[in-house]
């Protein structure tokens, strides 16, 4: 089986070319694809596939190095308009990508980043999906490490964001898996601890459920700043700087979709048998 190895600010993946053949992964499969030492190694392994939806050039779908199936990814949807456009499927610099939530719309500018429209947040509890009587701004969580407050946030996947006051000694293997598989998140959770270094600029830590601590994340990134603005922390515009690089999350507020713009690119190619 042929592969693309790209990577987004350090968060690496495995894309195949699923649309002229289905391909049916089992969970083993996909863990021996994602594993450093015995196949290619990845975070997330990365499925193109023929669109359903006629108003879209391709369907996206997203696993986890422990064989999971996830909602989205936001740096992985950039490799994946990159790995279109590199492999002649679409034109570009406009694309529309169908996921199992709706289609995102993402763009290639000519200096090689690109820009997706995440769409819009969703906060209410049953919707994240989140344990909680009322849509609340922070919710007080009970944990086996103590008591924390949380803003609870789905972009297509479930975050909960923290402040923190330096990222740098902030807990976040500890409260990451305490708080990722916390029953309140009934499909488990990502979790990013934020440190707000000024209304437009904040550094950013996440736990993604099914991986761990990844170098960057494009979906929490985009939590972060919606957690940052409601709590009133946070400017319409602010630079993320995660430990692989640097993303710039734009949102003005309500039903507004969040704009996440960021590098992506190949790394390699190479075959595999599985």
């Amino acid at each position: 089986m042929r592969f693309t190895k790209m990577e987004a600010l350090g968060n690496d993946f495995v894309v195949l070319n699923a649309m002229q053949q289905p391909l049916k992964l089992s969970a083993e499969q996909i863990k021996l694809l994602s594993d450093r030492r015995r196949g290619v190694g990845c975070d997330q392994v990365l499925l193109a596939e023929a669109a359903r939806d006629v108003g879209a050039d391709v369907r996206y779908r997203i696993f986890n190095a422990d064989g999971s199936e996830v909602e989205h990814c936001g740096n992985g949807v950039r490799c994946l308009a990159r790995f279109l456009v590199n492999e002649g499927i679409v034109s570009g610099p406009r694309i529309y990508v169908e996921t199992g939530l709706g289609i995102n719309v993402v763009e290639i500018a000519r200096d090689g980043k690109v820009t997706v429209d995440m769409g819009a947040p969703l906060l209410k509890p049953e919707m994240i999906p989140f344990r909680a009587s009322a849509q609340e701004v922070t919710y007080n969580l009970e944990t086996t490490s103590g008591s924390v407050d949380i803003s609870a946030v789905s972009m297509g996947n479930p975050h909960a964001v923290l402040v923190v006051d330096d990222i740098a000694t902030a807990p976040v293997h500890e409260l990451g898996t305490v708080i990722g598989a916390h029953p309140r998140f009934p499909n488990r959770t990502n979790v990013g601890f934020m440190q707000v270094k000024s209304r437009d600029s904040v550094m950013l830590r996440v736990y993604e459920r099914g991986v761990g601590e990844t170098p960057a994340c494009g979906t929490g990134a985009c939590a972060a700043v919606v957690a940052g603005r409601l709590r009133g922390l946070l400017d319409s515009t602010v630079n993320v700087e995660l430990p692989g690089g640097q993303l710039e999350i734009g949102w003005r507020a309500d039903s507004e979709p969040v704009m996440m713009t960021g590098p992506a690119r190949a790394v390699f190619h190479g075959e595999i048998n599985i």
